[in-house]
């Protein structure tokens, strides 16, 4: 059986906050950003919660994201959020503007699962903009960085249950309340991708088997991993265990 994996989009692989600093710059001016914060509150100060969409990690696909310009913080008042929100609403096709989070790492899963076999598919909650539908908008940014014929799905319901639902062997995602969710309520190996030190990781997600990570690229290697153990026949897993090799399960 093909190994089957889902993947967030913003935060995971595409990188939202990097085009929202934009677009708050262009409205509001350099005021907006305030370069003594930490990196790990961001996300969670950038997005408005009326959006719709999730506020998502700011890396950037560049070699020292820590010195990038774009990992400042967005410093909104709700009344600025808001009108950022509604801003991004009025682009024509916002959707494909966003970078890589890492360069090359769509190329890179297209490149995997062509070679593997893998069945991928990929889950936002992103609300809609200008133009094409949210879906559409997608499914074209997905291809112009290397991956043909995207499966993808725009959902509002328990990402768990949709993981269960399509019997998803892996997920990968940037929220730590989606990872838990889909702990919870289906039986995919899950992965968060911390935009963070590791050892702010919740404890929550630890005791439920969450493997966290700081890199999507690191994520791919693990299910890479994953996919290995998977092709092993059962007794000699069960061998392996015996004797304490660690399988990668």
């Amino acid at each position: 059986m093909p190994l089957r994996v889902g993947f967030d989009l913003d935060g995971t692989v595409a990188d939202m906050y990097f085009a929202l600093r934009r677009e708050a710059v262009a409205l509001f001016g350099d005021d907006v950003l305030r370069k003594s914060e930490s990196i790990s509150d961001q996300p969670q100060k950038v997005a408005a919660e009326q959006s719709g969409a999730r506020p998502d990690a700011e890396a950037t696909p560049e070699d020292d994201p820590a010195s990038s310009p774009a990992m400042q913080e967005l410093h909104l008042t709700a009344r600025q959020q808001s009108q950022l929100w509604d801003h991004v609403r009025k682009i024509e096709n916002f959707w494909t503007t966003l970078p890589e989070l890492e360069a090359g790492v769509i190329a890179r899963i297209a490149k995997t699962a062509r070679e593997r076999r893998w069945e991928v598919i990929f889950l936002t909650t992103r609300p809609s903009s200008a133009g094409d539908l949210v879906q559409l908008q997608s499914q074209q940014w997905l291809e112009a960085h290397g991956f043909q014929y995207p499966s993808v799905f725009v959902v509002q319901r328990s990402r768990g249950r949709i993981a269960d639902a399509l019997q998803l062997d892996a997920f990968v995602d940037d929220r730590p309340e989606n990872c838990l969710d889909i702990a919870v309520e289906s039986k995919a190996k899950v992965l968060l991708i911390w935009h963070g030190d590791l050892k702010d990781v919740p404890v929550g997600a630890k005791r439920l088997g969450v493997r966290a990570v700081t890199r999507i690229s690191d994520a791919i290697t693990l299910l890479e991993q994953l996919d290995d153990s998977r092709k092993q026949p059962a007794f000699t897993r069960f061998l392996k265990k015996a004797i304490g090799v660690a399988t990668n399960e």
